[in-house]
């Protein structure tokens, strides 16, 4: 008897907590937001319905078609997201009262970095640390470690070189050699690797992806690497709106999905990578090893002084750094590549653009050679607004006595955002915004273009990795551009796409062949 009261008494809990009372708020609309119209049906009741757009994979495509009717949606029954490219400053420029939101807290580990503290002081103490380590000054004495990435890769894409291909015709399944997609994200991931850590992981040379992972009690196993942080990416993206739920829902994701137990138990896999880099940088650290990184800068000022950092604070900023300091950049290089290969017509002009600047010898370009062509940062910027990276909103909180979004009161507390994805298809800024055009950031309204350009988010705490994703994205995409062809597996072909986080393509199976056969 006492079991079946027991039940009862949860049934009704449950129920009441997951169902009725988020309806009667929804009714009850403390915060005025129920003016605003919904996402889906859910929307205005429960997270669970942005959970939902996220777990169809593109949620942020979802968005763009509601924002198309109104430039305000409810995304959650506390969260507000934006299409006016006027907000962007309410919400995100140096001046706003807005703060990162919960969000940030919600996935954090024990210690805080730079990308999810919320604190401003904290921030800037953070900030002040590692402007330093990202400083343009590093960035050019550190960019012999992108050249020689850019050696590895070409070398890789030479291994793998085919006949050329004959004018209209389509390459043959077994001439689609080079995964770009791959060895764009080892590309990143080696170079992070030895810009950060002064480590080589080599995956350009293997063609794979496995690595030592090492357990809290000091044991030593292979992973994937890739694998491992798409699927922590994966596995948050999935649940972590519904943020006082995130935590059971964890749970009952384990219980009742075998998809999830297996995301969650490479998370595992994530941690280990990180702890096993960072453990092996300090014991370098302390044989007094002098290392040119990332990870002296996080210890020590420019003079030598300790900066005082906890060690769990380090191995969060070196995460966040093997993390968001890979994968972006490495999604970047893909749809650029992709993009150009699609437009014929741009990729001859970018072509003739680096061939008057590059010698037919050279197979590393120098960053300073390049960095300043027009057109080959109008085609990164362009594919950055199509597809950046991270297409979420990146979401901010409103203080406690509110703010005004776009000239209307915002109660405080409350989640707003505005998605890059959006943003970047506004067509009275982007006119013909699904068409590649590079053009357009070489026209007499680029400030404006730029304005509304939001890939690296903005304002104080806009993404302090801005510089050395551009050195990289240059570097690379000259060297092989100005070296190789490429072909695309046929007319008309487009990359899978999945939005975590960040909207990943799948395999991009390229056919390739020298463009000039009797320069070594």
């Amino acid at each position: 008897m006492f079991g079946y009261l027991l039940f009862a008494v949860v049934a009704f809990s449950s129920l009441s907590y997951f169902i009725i009372w988020p309806v009667v708020e929804y009714f009850r609309d403390p915060k005025g937001l129920r003016k605003y119209p919904n996402l889906n049906f859910l929307s205005g009741i429960t997270d669970l319905g942005f959970i939902y757009e996220s777990h169809k994979g593109f949620r942020s495509h979802a968005l763009l078609e509601a924002h198309q009717k109104s430039p305000v949606v409810r995304i959650g029954p506390n969260s507000l997201s934006y299409s006016d490219l006027a907000a962007i400053k309410d919400i995100y420029g140096h001046n706003t009262k807005c703060i990162k939101d919960v969000f940030y807290d919600t996935l954090a580990g024990t210690h805080h970095h730079l990308a999810d503290v919320r604190d401003k002081l904290d921030h800037q103490r953070k900030r002040r640390i590692l402007s330093s380590a990202y400083a343009l000054k590093n960035l050019e004495g550190w960019e012999h470690k992108v050249a020689d990435k850019t050696v590895r890769f070409i070398k890789a894409a030479d291994d793998r070189c085919t006949q050329h291909l004959k004018k209209g015709m389509a390459p043959v399944p077994e001439d689609l050699t080079f995964d770009y997609r791959a060895y764009a994200n080892f590309f990143t991931l080696d170079a992070i690797a030895d810009i950060g850590l002064s480590e080589r992981l080599g995956f350009l040379d293997q063609g794979h992806d496995l690595v030592t992972a090492e357990t809290m009690d000091g044991k030593l196993y292979k992973v994937n690497y890739r694998e491992c942080l798409h699927a922590t990416a994966r596995a948050q993206a999935g649940l972590v709106w519904a943020y006082e739920w995130f935590p059971i829902l964890t749970q009952i994701s384990k219980l009742v999905s075998k998809d999830y137990r297996k995301m969650w138990k490479l998370n595992e896999g994530w941690n280990d990578i990180v702890l096993h880099r960072a453990t092996q940088r300090l014991a370098r650290y302390r044989t007094g090893e002098q290392l040119d990184d990332f990870f002296s800068a996080l210890m020590e000022d420019k003079n030598g002084n300790p900066n005082g950092m906890e060690w769990g604070e380090i191995v969060a900023e070196i995460s966040i750094m093997m993390n968001a300091g890979s994968d972006t950049t490495a999604i970047a290089m893909n749809n650029a590549m992709y993009l150009l290969l699609a437009n014929p017509e741009c990729l001859t002009k970018l072509r003739a653009e680096l061939d008057a600047v590059i010698e037919p010898s050279e197979t590393v370009v120098a960053y300073d050679k390049v960095r300043h062509l027009p057109y080959l940062r109008a085609c990164l910027d362009e594919a950055l607004r199509m597809y950046p990276p991270s297409t979420f909103g990146l979401p901010r909180r409103t203080p406690a006595e509110g703010a005004p979004i776009l000239g209307d009161f915002i109660p405080g507390e409350t989640s707003v955002s505005i998605s890059a994805y959006v943003a970047h298809r506004d067509p009275k800024v982007f006119p013909e915004p699904e068409t590649f055009r590079p053009e357009r950031w070489l026209g007499d309204d680029a400030k404006e273009l730029q304005a509304a350009f939001i890939t690296f988010s903005t304002g104080a705490r806009g993404c302090i990795g801005r510089n050395i994703s551009y050195l990289e994205q240059s570097v690379l995409l000259a060297s092989v551009v100005h070296r190789f062809e490429f072909a695309l597996p046929c007319e008309g072909w487009v990359p899978d796409r999945y939005e975590s986080f960040n909207l990943a393509p799948g395999p991009m199976p390229l056919k390739v062949w020298r463009r000039f056969e009797d320069v070594e």
